[in-house]
This record gives structure tokens, sequence and C-alpha cells, in this order.
């Protein structure tokens, strides 16, 4: 296999993460510390959005605290049809797969939204999760999308 084949190869079976925009931003406290709102649109199922928040530290916060790299793992996930809903090649399998990860800290933390396809009831699963190096993280939530009306078989 020529080089530029097994690169492109390479890049094809790395996973594919949908980019999030920022939709909305709430102020909690008077040290800056916000409340970000992302939309994120599932780059292999046309037609459905998940809206995910999470704690955003101001650097006044993490300068009295002096706990400089630490975030809050919580995050919240809300998914929705917001038009004809189209899946593409996505993995079917119980582990699902990546759809969004985003960096809550230098090196140790991120967030994560998983898909996993539920057969049986025809539905899509969503689970926001936070990935931690040293000893992950419990925190989670979870949204799903039905499929049926949506003419999806």
């Amino acid at each position: 296999m020529r080089r530029p084949a097994l690169f492109a190869a390479l890049l094809a079976a790395l996973p594919l993460a949908a980019p999030a925009e920022e939709v909305g931003r709430v102020g909690v406290d008077w040290t800056g510390n916000d409340i970000i709102i992302e939309a994120v649109h599932d780059p292999k199922v046309k037609g459905v959005t998940c809206h995910l928040t999470y704690f955003d530290r101001s650097l006044l916060d993490r300068l009295s605290q002096g706990n400089w790299f630490e975030d809050p793992s919580n995050a919240s996930i809300a998914c929705r049809q917001t038009g004809p809903i189209e899946i593409g090649d996505i993995d079917m399998g119980p582990d699902g797969e990546e759809v969004f990860r985003e960096r809550q800290s230098i090196v140790f933390k991120s967030i994560r939204v998983k898909r996993i396809y539920d057969a049986p009831n025809r539905t899509l699963i969503y689970l926001a999760h936070a990935r931690e190096l040293a000893q992950g993280s419990a925190k989670m939530a979870i949204s799903t999308v039905p499929l049926y009306g949506s003419g999806v078989e």
C-alpha cells in the first residue's frame, strides 16, 4: 500500500467527532463562573441535535480555590429530532461510538458523548460522561431519540 493511501486509510479509521457550537452562556456567580450550552450535531445521524451543558470555572475562582487544573465533571445532555432523520454508517454494537469529545483540563479530563443504538426499541441513546485518566467519573447524563415515525427502518 502506498503511503498516501495508508495515511488516508488511517484517517478514515479515526472516530469522527462532531464539532460543538456554543449557543448559550449563563453566569452563575460574581467570580465569572459560567454554565456553557453547546449544540452538537451527530455527524452520522442527520436530523439529530444534542444540547450539552457543563460548568466553566473562571480564572478568579481557580486562583482563589488553589485547585488550578480541576473542573467539575458535571454535564447534562438533551437530544432531539431537529429534522428528517437519516442514519449513516453507525456502530450498531453495544459499546456504540463516540460522537463528541471536548477537553475539560490540560491533560486529565474530557467530556464525551457516545451514541448507542437500541435496536429492539428503535431508539438512539446519547450518553454524556466525563473521562479522567486517574479515576474515571460516575457523573453522567443520558438522552434518547426514538426513531418511530421518522421513516428510519
